[in-house]
């Protein structure tokens, strides 16, 4: 099996589980929502103030789906006892990687359909008003978060602490890529020119070379330990 037909293989599998389960996909879009409706109540979003918070609540939002999405990545092969059997299956270890990334990517993004005009709502906000550069932001923080909470997901799959885990390895190493996300998506929200905010677009970008290159590289080695 090639390398990106195997990609295909085990995101599709991923997604076909939970399309038919929706549990991870209502959890998170649940939480998430509670989250922003926190938000709302914590602060009087006027106007002017929910300019100010739209953007960390947002990627708050964001953080609270993704960690509940990569804790369960490699639940089902651990819970149906085949994750060894995965691993010894004749294919490169770093499709399963890939695979199990693109199937995060696409449960974060299908989450942030619910999470973004929750947030409009309540911080009363149109955090979307600049579409494509915010859709640009968003779909770089995303993958670099999913990047790094996939490879944690495989390495703390086996351990009896992984929910607690997972969060605190994951978030101080993708911090600089989400730092620049909330930073573009602030600016995006208060009219910041695009000349000031591709300072940021380039250093997320770059984390999320680093991020996906990291894994390709150490994958192998950091799930057989």
């Amino acid at each position: 099996m090639g390398f990106f037909q195997s990609i295909y293989v085990i995101a599709g599998k991923d997604i076909a589980l939970e399309m038919r389960g929706k549990e991870i996909i209502t959890t998170s879009v649940f939480f998430s929502m509670l989250t922003i409706l926190v938000f709302g109540f914590a602060f009087d979003l006027a106007h002017a103030q929910g300019q100010q918070f739209a953007a960390g609540g947002l990627w708050v939002a964001i953080l609270f789906s993704g960690a509940l999405t990569m804790n369960r990545s490699f639940m089902h092969e651990k819970e149906n006892d085949c994750l060894s059997a995965l691993m010894l299956a004749p294919l490169d270890r770093s499709a399963i990687y890939f695979g199990k990334m693109g199937a995060n990517l696409i449960l974060m993004l299908a989450a942030e359909l619910f999470i973004v005009p929750a947030s409009i709502v309540i911080f009363n906000v149109d955090v979307m008003e600049r579409f494509l550069p915010q859709m640009a932001a968003l779909f770089l923080g995303t993958l670099g978060f999913t990047a790094v909470g996939t490879l944690v997901a495989a390495m703390s799959v086996n351990l009896r602490v992984r929910e607690m885990l997972g969060p605190l390895l994951t978030l101080p190493v993708v911090a600089p890529a989400l730092i620049a996300a909330v930073k573009i998506s602030g600016g995006l929200i208060n009219g910041d020119p695009m000349d000031e905010l591709w300072v940021w677009y380039q250093v997320l970008a770059v984390f999320d070379v680093i991020y996906l290159v990291a894994p390709w590289l150490l994958f192998e080695k950091l799930v057989d330990e």
